[in-house]
């Protein structure tokens, strides 16, 4: 399959911004196990690794804009949408479970672990019924 432009683009960036997040992660974990940071420095190494991935958003929407063939921009759309659904249902009924104290807390970051897992039921989904997918 030939790759678009636009494709292209996208997944230099991605990969990009895949390498900075394991790159500002490992750096963070590392800094606060060995105790290196503290004050507003903690605050900023802390936040350091959600940044690569509010770019991986905005590489997506980015995407959306710049693909040309409407199918295929289609099928990303439909893809978003399942990632958006299924993450937000399941932080919907862990929330409710949560607040009656039937299961434990859960770092609110695993959402956006949820949503790019929900990509891949997207596309799963996309090659079922559409017989496509990214």
């Amino acid at each position: 399959m030939i790759m678009s432009p636009a494709t292209r683009r996208y997944n230099k960036r991605v990969i990009l911004l895949s390498l900075v997040y394991a790159a500002f992660l490992i750096g963070a974990v590392y800094a606060f196990k060995h105790h290196l940071v503290g004050g507003p420095v903690a605050w900023i190494v802390a936040i350091l690794p959600a940044l690569p991935i509010i770019g991986i958003f905005a590489a997506i929407g980015l995407y959306l804009v710049e693909e040309q063939d409407e199918y295929v921009r289609m099928l990303m759309v439909r893809q978003t949408l399942w990632a958006s659904g299924f993450a937000l249902s399941i932080a919907t009924m862990w929330g409710f479970l949560e607040s009656f104290e039937l299961v434990s807390h859960v770092e609110v970051y695993w959402v956006s672990v949820l949503w790019f897992g929900g990509l891949g039921l997207g596309n799963f989904a996309n090659r079922l019924t559409m017989g496509g997918g990214r």
